[in-house]
């Protein structure tokens, strides 16, 4: 599935930058801190990895075929319920106004993430969100 969102995420431009990836997401199965969403025949079609080290939601992803469908919504909802509820969880994410922003920055505002400050990510303008995991 990255091969078809791949042009959304600086940083997986090349050859040796996707074998990296892969080998990111075979680490995070191992421990547990990947979530996957399939489809009904069977097709991985959102990918969720995040880190309890780094408090963060490290990547998301969801097939385009299948946005809109809340599938992304689920995945970030279920990695909060697997962390501990006093520790704050951040993500980074396309800018407001940049088109590739579009898709992510509404629903991780609609489920409580804040805006905080602007950061560069694989030489890409990017902005942290915070979200309080509070009980």
């Amino acid at each position: 599935m990255i091969q078809i969102v791949r042009d959304n995420f600086p940083g997986l431009e090349t050859a040796e930058q996707l074998e990296d990836y892969k080998k990111t997401v075979i680490k995070n199965i191992e421990r547990k801190t990947a979530l996957f969403t399939k489809s009904d025949n069977g097709n991985i079609v959102g990918v969720l990895i995040f880190s309890y080290y780094s408090k963060c939601l490290s990547c998301m992803a969801v097939h385009p075929d299948y946005r809109k469908m809340g599938i992304g919504y689920a995945m970030v909802k279920k990695m909060i319920d697997l962390f501990p509820k006093d520790m704050d969880i951040s993500v980074t994410t396309f800018r407001e106004g940049d088109l590739k922003g579009v898709a992510p920055r509404a629903p991780y505002k609609k489920i409580g993430f804040l805006e905080d400050e602007f950061v560069e990510e694989f030489n890409y303008p990017h902005q942290k969100f915070i979200f309080r995991n509070r009980p």
